[in-house]
């Protein structure tokens, strides 16, 4: 009888520790570990966790890689598909794609694919590629995931890639909306190094549309534009006090300690923080805002969210690190109204609700009881979610381009990434098409990638 082998997982750094650092969180695998979870998948002939990645990354090929214990291999198979394996394997909600689909997750644990991923990724580097310059140009707008990954596919093909980043510092959203304790800032610089070394170039500090022209990339040369500027517009609630000091976007707040280290005292920009503060939402923003903030100080930190745990849209892995660190949850719960002293917040006023009928969404709509809860609190980040980046939208609007939107502001494409204006691609969180992950704007990118070299050649 062949023994059963578990789920290998990741040794994890003590929560009580881990409250007071930005280390990760997370170990690799050891090799053993690695050893014996390759050894548990089935090597699938109709592998369906190959199609439930964004990327069409070839994943039973890698992990028999990595059961033979050939790493450079298992590596040069990821890259085909995705040049962030280290990122992706930290970051994406494998449990709803690749893992999701895995057949030993029907009656039991699925084969830890991204923890594998993971594993090869920071392991293994990536091999040179002899690239042939065809002579032609595109233009990126954006560091993000769908920009560095639209990026080494148009490198390889031959392309003179230029990346244009808003902010001093390359990544994104990886960069400033994901906290260290998920993705190590020296793995993200290592991917970036990565694309570098293949010789696509980065600019930052350029915002398209305020520091140069969609016209002006034009007139340099580019013959092609790639916009993936992200979402970049909070969404807010719209509701009394939410004008007072110490209320924040989730955006603002993790830009500020992620980036611009407003944690500590010696930056020129410094968080003020208090006792307690109150998360607003249920995604996975709002586990990082939550997290982010016992790490900053707060005493006290609560997560509100109108529905119940089990509507959470957070992925579980997320709640159960928020949980350990002591974030206390408080389900059935609707803002209504901040309250301020001295013109900061003081305390914030919820309704009690109960769940109806479905919405669109599918989920019981939260409908309210009429009973009132008022909590002290000394800061509130709202994580309702974001939209578009409205810049360049507004710019091309200015030099009479007609770049098409849609009612909420996003750029409007086909299922090609193109937009309405010849040579002009968009994808990721400023197009409408699918959801805000990592991995599914990389799969943006290299539609988008994939469209601009039929176009061009």
């Amino acid at each position: 009888m062949v023994e059963k082998i578990e789920r290998q997982r990741p040794k994890e750094q003590d929560r009580f520790n881990r409250r007071h650092n930005f280390e990760a969180v997370e170990e690799n695998l050891t090799k053993e570990q690695a050893l014996k979870e390759a050894s548990r998948c089935l090597h699938c002939k109709n592998a369906r966790c190959k199609q439930g990645c964004p990327v069409n990354i070839d994943i039973p090929s890698f992990i028999a890689e990595v059961k033979n214990d050939n790493l450079k291999a298992a590596g040069d198979i990821i890259r085909q598909s995705s040049m962030l394996p280290s990122v992706c394997g930290r970051v994406c909600p494998q449990e709803k794609q690749c893992e999701g689909n895995c057949i030993l997750g029907i009656k039991g644990d699925s084969v830890a694919i991204g923890a594998l991923e993971r594993y090869v990724g920071d392991n293994t580097s990536a091999s040179p590629v002899e690239i042939k310059p065809n002579g032609k140009k595109v233009a990126i707008v954006g560091s993000g995931c769908a920009g560095m990954t639209a990026a080494a596919d148009l490198r390889n093909a031959g392309f003179e890639v230029s990346i244009f980043e808003a902010l001093h510092e390359f990544g994104g959203v990886l960069r400033y909306g994901i906290p260290p304790f998920r993705l190590p800032r020296n793995v993200l610089d290592r991917e970036i190094e990565s694309l570098k070394a293949m010789g696509v170039k980065f600019f930052k500090n350029v915002i398209v549309g305020k520091s140069i022209t969609l016209k002006q990339l034009q007139e340099e040369g580019y013959e092609a534009i790639f916009i993936c500027s992200g979402a970049g517009l909070p969404k807010m609630m719209n509701i009394p006090g939410e004008n007072l000091n110490g209320v924040y976007s989730a955006n603002e707040f993790l830009t500020r300690v992620n980036l611009m280290h407003a944690q500590s005292p010696d930056t020129p920009t410094p968080l003020k923080v208090g006792k307690t503060t109150a998360i607003i939402g249920g995604g996975n923003v709002a586990m990082d805002a939550a997290r982010t903030a016992v790490r900053v100080g707060y005493e006290k930190v609560y997560i509100f969210y109108r529905r119940t745990e089990k509507e959470l849209p957070a992925r579980l892995e997320e709640i159960r690190h928020a949980k350990e660190e002591g974030i206390e949850f408080k389900f059935l719960h609707a803002p209504v109204e901040i309250f301020g002293e001295n013109g900061w917040v003081k305390s914030m006023k919820f309704e009690i609700m109960e769940l109806g009928e479905p919405d669109a969404s599918g989920r019981q709509r939260p409908v309210g009881t009429g009973k009132f809860v008022e909590v002290q609190l000394d800061s509130v980040v709202v994580s309702l979610g974001t939209g578009p980046n409205p810049i360049i939208q507004r710019s091309a609007e200015n030099e009479k381009i007609d770049l098409e939107t849609d009612n909420k502001g996003y750029i409007v494409i086909n299922d090609k990434g193109e937009t309405s204006v010849k040579a002009i691609y968009a994808g990721g969180d400023v197009a409408p098409l699918g959801s805000s992950t990592a991995i599914n704007a990389m799969g943006a990118g290299k539609r988008a990638a994939k469209a601009i070299i039929e176009a061009l050649s």
